[in-house]
C-alpha cells in the first residue's frame, strides 16, 4: 500500500518482552498508567510508547492489512468514508502477535472494571492529514445507560485524539502515535464524544487499532 511520507520515532526502540520475532513488545502496565478523570463517571487511561519497537507492527499493518474503503450515507447522498477500514473478530487472527498479547493483557489489567473480555479489534488508517473520523461515542450495541470500555493503540505519525463533553464543551487532546495506549472508561462513550480532525499540516500514514468487548462499534 502506497502511503504519505512517515518520520519513524526517534525513541521508538524494541526494548520490550519481544513478543515478536521483529523485536516488538509491550511495555509495563502497572504503574505506567496515568488516570485522568473526567465529568459525569468517564475517565481516560493515557501511555505514551506502550508498543515497543512500534515501527515494525506499522510495516505489517500498512503492507499486509487488507484495507477496505467504505461508502457511507450522509444528508441526502452517500460519500467516502474519510479513512480506511479494517474490522477483525474475536476469533480472526491479528495481522502482528503483539496485537493479540495487547488485547489478552488489556483485558487481565481492566477485570474488575470491564467485568468482560475484550473481543474485536478495528483498525483505521489514516493516510494523511485528510483522514479524520468526526465526534462520536461507541455505543452501537449498547443501551443509553450502558457503560462500555475502548482501548486504542496507535501506530506512526501521531494525529491528536480530541474528547468533549457530549453536548460541546472544552476538549481535551492526547496526541496519539508510536504505540501509544489511551483506554476510555466509565461513561466516556455515553457522556463523552472523541474525534480526529482533519490537519493541513503534512503526516505520514496512522493506525489505529481499538479492542472493544462483543457487541459494541
Amino acid at each position: 500500500m502506497t502511503t504519505g511520507a512517515y518520520q519513524p520515532s526517534m525513541l521508538d526502540f524494541a526494548t520490550g518482552d519481544g513478543i515478536a520475532g521483529d523485536g516488538a513488545g509491550l511495555g509495563p502496565l502497572v504503574g505506567a498508567l496515568r488516570r485522568h478523570e473526567l465529568s459525569r463517571g468517564a475517565w481516560v487511561d493515557h501511555l505514551p510508547g506502550w508498543v515497543r519497537g512500534s515501527d515494525a507492527v506499522l510495516g505489517i499493518l500498512l503492507d499486509e492489512v487488507d484495507w477496505q474503503a467504505e461508502r457511507r450515507r450522509m444528508y441526502d447522498g452517500v460519500v467516502d468514508v474519510p479513512r480506511l477500514l479494517r474490522w477483525y473478530s474475536g476469533t480472526e487472527p491479528l495481522p502482528h502477535p503483539v496485537l493479540g498479547t495487547a488485547r489478552e493483557r488489556l483485558t487481565r489489567h481492566y477485570a474488575a472494571e470491564l467485568g468482560e473480555p475484550f473481543v474485536t479489534a478495528g483498525m483505521c488508517l489514516y493516510r494523511d492529514g485528510r483522514d479524520s473520523v468526526a465526534w462520536h461515542g461507541d455505543t452501537i450495541g449498547r443501551s443509553a445507560r450502558e457503560d462500555t470500555m475502548v482501548a486504542i493503540v496507535s501506530f506512526g505519525s501521531p494525529r491528536p485524539l480530541l474528547l468533549r463533553p457530549r453536548g460541546g464543551g472544552p476538549s481535551l487532546r492526547f496526541p496519539l502515535g508510536h504505540g501509544d495506549l489511551i483506554v476510555m472508561g466509565g461513561s466516556c462513550q455515553r457522556t463523552w464524544e472523541h474525534a480526529v480532525p482533519k490537519t493541513s499540516r503534512a503526516v505520514g500514514p496512522r493506525v489505529s487499532v481499538q479492542f472493544r468487548p462483543a457487541g459494541v462499534a
